[in-house]
């Protein structure tokens, strides 16, 4: 160890990528990075409840474990000593997970999913599970087994989901890195609302396994088709560290596929360094159909100048999708044991009622054929959209972050909307399994951040990540943290913008 005089003041504020090299080196210890991401948690949770299961002693054994392979002059992995926060949707082998389900109260998996196998083994230290809703069927932060998930900007606000409290604690400073889960959104949906970067990969670029696959367990193996697993982080370049640890093929997953046309840490920073000319990018402002929240569409339009600055030849245009909301949810249902999970429900009469609602309906074989057909047919104007472009650009959201408790806005720029509207520009993206990133875009003028999302062809995971590179290079937001980091403690609830 060197001296103290060489140890940065707040370690909480460092990315990944930082934290990962001065432990490596030995300026600092594991040992005090997780300290002090658990201090953290101490300060804050108690107000924004991002984990529902801490697994404190764990944490602090795993940083020990790196600090010892460091003293003996031991190889470590690349993510050795950096704290990382796990959604209770994914699996993590002798902890409690919940799933946001009062069905699986005492549920403590057997194995590791995937991801989490593959974090240990390049030395993540695991801070514990995070808040989520009922098996991730909702894209807000409360269920029936824990306190509701809320926005770090705003404490009254949702902070998103279903990957809520995973967002809440990169946002905050708890964890550098956070795994999400995205069968609708739920990974850019949360990192729209607060303020951070995330990316689900191409489908199949990053295994899922038993999370979604294990047939032992209704309502946590749905949504097969549609999940994907990534990275919440404050940087591009700690978002394409994680997917170099866990993307790459795995015979769990029958859905996986080779990555190695993909250098994750390369593509962001080539993005960083080179910019965007000649790129060629589509701007969506609301799909033809949507309607948007004028906060949005100003915070947006002043990002996709920025990209347009960067040299990117940009245009207006819609892809033509329609209103796939029925679609979309009628696929959820038709990936869901209805079987299982309605045996589920009849034991435990505290279940969500949205889900209820979902488990209750009359499915019949026409409504999930036809929704199958619809895939079809978005997949195939998608591919045809995108030979004539590198990149599409929408808003992540047709909304910035909205009261507690409902399952979203009902009235959206003066029309009336159903209150899953405002997931519009997201789901259509995991009906065809493309890339696809929010972008940090700015903040309306009450201090709230939207998301700009940034969506690729099949497989152009590489050119999200150096478009996503470029515009944190042109236009920074990891300086920006909410205000009641800095004075932790003394949280009274009140809204904080940017610091």
């Amino acid at each position: 160890m060197t001296g103290p005089a060489s140890v940065p003041d707040d370690l909480t504020r460092l990315p990944a990528t930082e934290v990962a090299r001065l432990v490596r080196e030995r300026t600092v210890s594991a040992a005090e990075v997780t300290e002090a991401a658990l201090d953290r948690v101490e300060a804050l949770d108690g107000t924004l409840h991002a984990f529902v299961e801490l697994t404190a002693d764990s944490a602090r054994a795993q940083a020990a474990a790196v600090d010892a392979a460091l003293a003996r002059g031991e190889e470590v992995g690349p993510l050795a000593g950096v704290p990382l926060a796990v959604k209770d949707l994914i699996a993590t082998k002798g902890v409690r997970n919940r799933n946001g389900s009062p069905a699986y109260l005492d549920f403590v998996p057997d194995e590791d999913d995937i991801v989490v196998e593959r974090a240990r083994a390049a030395g993540a230290v695991l801070l514990g599970q995070t808040t989520v809703p009922e098996f991730g069927y909702s894209a807000v932060g409360h269920s029936p087994v824990s306190p509701t998930a809320r926005n770090p900007w705003n404490p009254e606000l949702t902070p998103g989901g279903s990957s809520a409290g995973s967002a809440v604690a990169v946002a905050t400073g708890m964890a550098p890195l956070a795994f999400g889960s995205d069968g609708g959104g739920s990974i850019r949906i949360p990192a729209a609302h607060c303020g951070l970067y995330g990316m689900k990969a191409s489908m199949g670029r990053v295994p899922l396994y038993p999370g979604t696959r294990d047939e032992r367990y209704p309502g946590i193996s749905s949504w097969e088709n549609l999940e994907h697993v990534g990275p919440l982080t404050r940087t591009v370049a700690d978002a394409a560290l994680l997917l170099s640890v866990v993307a790459g093929p795995d015979p769990r997953d029958r859905h996986s596929i080779p990555c190695l046309d993909v250098d994750w840490t390369a593509a962001a920073a080539a993005g960083a360094a080179e910019g965007l000319a000649g790129v060629r990018v589509a701007y969506s402002a609301d799909l033809g159909h949507l309607a948007v929240d004028p906060r949005v569409r100003e915070v947006v339009d002043h990002a996709v100048e920025v990209v347009a600055g960067l040299g990117a030849h940009v245009e207006r245009a819609d892809p033509d999708l329609g209103d796939l909301g029925e679609a979309f949810w009628t696929m959820v249902a038709a990936e869901t044991d209805l079987r299982g999970m309605r045996a589920l429900a009849r034991q435990h009469p505290d279940m969500s009622p949205h889900l209820r609602d979902l488990l209750d309906r009359a499915w019949t074989a026409e409504d999930f054929t036809d929704a199958l057909l619809t895939r079809k047919r978005v997949a195939n104007r998608m591919w045809r959209f995108m030979s004539g472009y590198d990149l599409l650009l929408t808003p992540t959201l047709a909304v910035p972050p909205f009261g507690l408790g409902v399952q979203g806005p009902t009235v959206v720029d003066g029309r009336a909307v159903a209150d899953n509207a405002w997931l519009g520009f997201v789901n259509p993206l995991n009906m065809t399994g493309q890339p696809a990133a929010s972008v940090p875009a700015g903040f309306t003028s009450d201090g709230l951040p939207v998301g700009l999302q940034v969506v690729g062809p099949h497989l152009g995971d590489a050119a999200v990540l150096r478009a996503s590179a470029a515009l944190e290079a042109a236009a920074p937001w990891a300086q920006h943290w909410p205000a009641l980091v800095g004075r932790a403690g003394a949280l009274a609830g009140a809204p904080g913008g940017p610091s």
